[in-house]
């Protein structure tokens, strides 16, 4: 079975979507269409502006969304048989199974990066990657942290981030270095994604998600929160508002989409992150790892 994967907010890079641009047809009505939909011009930032113009979260997940989906769009036959999506990518996912318009999906990302920010704003906070100890030791010192500090991405074996308020993700990487972490450093990112500190942002979100039409998808969709395979509409929605101040379950999503008969997996929007992640998760030589 092919899976369909798609990135989240970290992947971009300046330039990005433009080849899809000059090159089809349907990606320039596509971004166009974007562009109207969001009140600004955001094809000229992803074509012509700087890594820190892209920085900002209420351009970065935009952008990463739009580059993500307008590939797909323009895969020839594409019909995936499962998806699933990094963080923001989960909305792309979502597209690309047919559960959501791109249109509506665009709106929701673009409110939920515009919450998230504000979010930000309002209560300071950090993440760190923290490399070589088990999750479930991690897991036991966060818990022991005084403080706001969770684990907020399971990306792969050995490599996962945590969550939280300054003071105490700096607590939590001391004692994560005194349990034997070969890295335990702090990310250059806006604020505390995937903890409590999003829960502000989860108000704002969740009335948009209830008024924005989610379908029965053609292809199980494995969402972050539990990392199993999702249909149900009403349980979609859900987990989508749950995942702002839930842990992304990449690693535990990645191993159970090969359980269940996942044999190749390609990697579609900027960058190639996820494919990086799903080399170290997969068991050597049982999958095929593509870029679309």
């Amino acid at each position: 079975m092919r899976a369909y994967v798609f990135p989240g907010q970290g992947s971009q890079f300046p330039g990005m979507g433009k080849d899809l641009y000059e090159a089809n047809a349907k990606a320039r009505e596509m971004f166009s269409r974007a562009n109207e939909i969001l009140g600004f011009d955001i094809t000229a930032v992803m074509f012509s502006g700087s890594a820190e113009d892209l920085r900002a979260t209420a351009v970065t997940q935009p952008a990463v969304f739009l580059h993500s989906v307008i590939a797909a769009a323009c895969i020839q036959d594409f019909k995936p048989e499962m998806t699933a999506g990094h963080s923001l990518g989960e909305f792309s996912a979502l597209v690309a199974a047919g559960a959501m318009d791109f249109e509506d999906a665009l709106r929701l990302v673009a409110i939920r990066a515009d919450a998230m920010q504000k979010a930000c704003e309002a209560v300071p906070g950090t993440m760190a990657a923290v490399l070589g100890l088990e999750f479930k030791t991690i897991e036991e010192i966060c818990a022991g942290i005084d403080g706001v500090v969770v684990p907020a991405n399971y990306n792969s074996p050995g490599q996962l981030v945590i969550s939280g308020e300054n003071d105490a993700i700096d607590r939590a990487c001391a004692a994560l270095k005194a349990a034997g972490a070969k890295r335990a450093l702090k990310l250059s990112v806006g604020g505390a994604f995937h903890s409590p500190l999003m829960a502000p942002a989860a108000e704002r979100l969740a009335r948009a998600i209830e008024n924005t039409r989610i379908r029965e998808p053609f292809c199980p969709v494995y969402q972050n929160v539990d990392a199993k395979p999702h249909t149900d509409p009403a349980q979609i929605r859900e987990n989508l508002l749950r995942q702002l101040t839930s842990p992304v379950r990449w690693a535990q999503s990645v191993e159970n989409m090969i359980k269940d008969g996942a044999t190749s997996f390609a990697e579609v929007g900027p960058g190639t992150v996820l494919a990086g992640l799903i080399r170290k998760i997969a068991p050597e030589g049982a999958i095929d790892i593509q870029f679309a």
